[in-house]
């Protein structure tokens, strides 16, 4: 079943709102649980945390920032 692309402009603007900053404090709550590593190991975690967070939503940010391929074609 595939979603809309209402619904997937729905979704992702309710990922990035809501999921992306919780996301985000959870991330940095683990990193502080672990104490203080050396700065390349603190940069290489949060680079790849930043990265994995996307790879779940992949198929529902792809061609949000295009125009809507279900709406009428205005033809002049």
């Amino acid at each position: 079943m595939s979603l809309s692309y209402k619904a997937r402009r729905r979704w992702s603007l309710v990922i990035l709102l809501l999921g992306l900053p919780a996301y985000i404090v959870a991330a940095v709550t683990i990193m502080n649980l672990l104490g203080r590593p050396p700065m390349w190991v603190e940069f290489a975690v949060y680079v790849a945390l930043g990265i994995i967070w996307a790879i779940p939503f992949k198929f529902i940010f792809k061609g949000i920032g295009q125009a809507d391929p279900d709406a009428p074609q205005d033809r002049e």
